[in-house]
């Protein structure tokens, strides 16, 4: 049967099956190799996700069930479709895209991070984004600078 001859359970389920895309962000999509794999297997997970929904004999029920997936499938291809795999840096002597960053705040707290791409950020695995605040006082400054003012001052104490 067409799904034109259907009928929805009510409008409550029209607004769950219709879920506006995911932002996508304005900066480079810089990823690292990983990154990058990550997408990739990200991409895979929602496509896989959307063929089990399509099993789903009820209409609605279907509707339902692959509706973030194939809101997550836009995103990812889309996301895979624009990055830019960044090289490793090439030295420890700056801090780059890809830098390992020991640094210590205005407070005394030492804290390190590597600097990825915006999708595979996670602060409390040990990265943050490129674009992010903390990192972009980061960026370009060596061993020994101190980035930010006040409360937010960070020394840099080591790159990898």
């Amino acid at each position: 049967m067409s799904v034109a001859f259907t009928k929805e359970d009510s409008a409550e389920t029209a607004s769950e099956t219709m879920l506006p895309d995911r932002p996508i962000s304005p900066h480079p999509n810089w990823v690292t190799a990983a990154g990058l794999a990550a997408l990739e297997h990200q991409l895979a997970q929602a496509r896989a996700d959307c063929a089990a929904a399509q099993a789903i004999e009820d209409v609605n029920e279907r509707r339902r069930q692959e509706a973030a997936p194939l809101r997550d499938a836009r995103y990812f291809a889309a996301r895979v479709r624009t990055a830019q795999v960044m090289p490793d840096p090439a030295s420890t002597d700056t801090v780059a895209f890809g830098s390992t960053v020991t640094f210590r705040r205005g407070d005394g707290r030492v804290q390190t991070y590597r600097i990825v791409g915006e999708d595979e950020a996670d602060p409390k695995a040990g990265t943050i984004s490129f674009v992010s605040p903390v990192a972009r006082l980061l960026l370009r400054k060596a061993v020994g600078d101190v980035a930010g003012s006040g409360d937010h001052e960070l020394e840099i104490m080591a790159i990898a």
